[in-house]
């Protein structure tokens, strides 16, 4: 024996034991079956009647199907091993509750009435709009009259009491960014006048307070794409009720005739100055001048159509006193100045009709008494 190479041990008596298992330094090998062992295979999976039992459980929208669902996942959960036996047992018992819940509220009644208002809440949700998405004839309430812009219009049946009603809509053209506020409303002011007029031309019929009204884009829309102004008109205190639309589609041929010849005279006669002739001469006297020209126009065109039956008499008188007002308002728009424009306005005002052929209206089947008396909105 080499003294220089290690003794080996000798082996005890009955020899060396069997080798156990191999194992790493803290990380024991544990043998598939052994207790603490992680089980070999594919994972469990989880019952899908069991998840459908407990989804239609939590919805409440098909409670018999949910425990249909339970009832039948929990063999199939113990026959296949499956996981999910909680989840089913939860849609089960929720599933339950739905049901009974179901049957009070069909004995009851209340289920009746919930439905009912979940339908009214739906039908008023279909018709609350952006005031971008008005049309013509549409009758509505503005939910927002108390802030800066209005974000939600509720579109209403025009027989029932209402803010506003639809009278058209126009695109802005001609701007390449943003007018501003001011050059934008001041283009509503005069387009959305005459959409206005065409679509009531019996301004008779519109309710005191009912005023020129519109929606403008904002800034903001502007830059989204939004030209729209949308024209109407709208109460200025209390809502009314009843459509104001009277054009040429809802009026006779000689009903709409005589408006659209007349009108113009009421339309002229809102634009006077508000400052007086002592201020802004020049001014006035060009307003008297616009509306000697729409009284001419007016005398002009009565005379050249024949009028049916009862309103002929009339128009014939209504021409003789636009005939006689057309002289005072001559001589009220050749005023050398304010002095002579004074002395000229009261008769002049006078001598025009106040009724602009009251007469004639109600032989038309016309409106033919201004709105509580005190004169007509365009």
């Amino acid at each position: 024996m080499d003294p220089n190479q290690p003794s080996q041990p000798t082996p005890p008596p009955g020899g060396w034991p069997a080798p156990g298992p191999y194992t790493s330094p803290g990380m024991p090998y544990t043998p598939y079956g052994a207790p603490g062992a992680a089980p070999y295979g594919p994972p469990r999976t989880t019952n899908g009647l069991a998840i459908g039992s407990l989804v239609s459980g939590i919805v409440c929208c098909l409670p018999p199907l949910g425990l249909i669902l339970g009832l039948v996942a929990l063999p199939q959960i113990k026959k296949r091993g499956q996981a999910g036996k909680g989840l089913a047992i939860a849609g089960i018992a929720l599933s339950a509750v739905s049901c009974l819940l179901l049957v009070v509220g069909l004995v009851t009644g209340g289920f009746s009435s919930a439905w009912n208002s979940f339908n009214k809440g739906m039908e008023e949700a279909s018709r609350s709009k952006s005031p971008s998405s008005l049309r013509t004839g549409q009758c509505f309430d503005d939910e927002g009259s108390s802030k800066k812009y209005t974000t939600e219009v509720t579109v209403v049946d025009c027989a029932r009491p209402h803010d506003g009603e639809v009278t058209g809509v126009f695109k802005m053209t001609g701007f390449e960014a943003w007018p501003g506020e001011e050059a934008a409303d001041e283009l509503a002011q005069k387009r959305c006048e005459t959409i206005n007029s065409a679509y009531a031309m019996d301004t008779w019929a519109i309710p005191k307070d009912v005023w020129i009204h519109y929606y403008l884009p904002s800034e903001d829309t502007w830059r989204l794409g939004d030209r729209s102004v949308i024209c109407g008109f709208g109460s200025a205190k209390d809502p009314f009720s009843g459509s104001v639309r009277s054009d040429r589609s809802t009026l006779t041929a000689d009903q709409s005739s005589f408006l659209a010849i007349v009108n113009p005279i009421e339309t002229v006669g809102y634009r006077e100055p508000e400052d007086d002739p002592d201020e802004d001469f020049a001014a006035n006297k060009a307003w008297a001048g616009e509306l000697l020209a729409a009284i001419d126009a007016a005398r002009a065109d009565l005379g050249k159509r024949s009028w049916p039956g009862d309103s002929a008499g009339p128009v014939a008188e209504l021409r003789k006193d636009l005939e006689a007002a057309s002289k005072r308002w001559r001589a009220l728009a050749g005023a050398a100045d304010a002095d002579a424009y004074w002395e000229g306005y009261d008769s002049a005002w006078n001598a025009l009709p106040e009724d602009l052929g009251a007469e004639a209206r109600t032989a038309l089947g016309l409106t033919d008494t201004p709105p509580a008396g005190e004169g007509t909105q365009t």
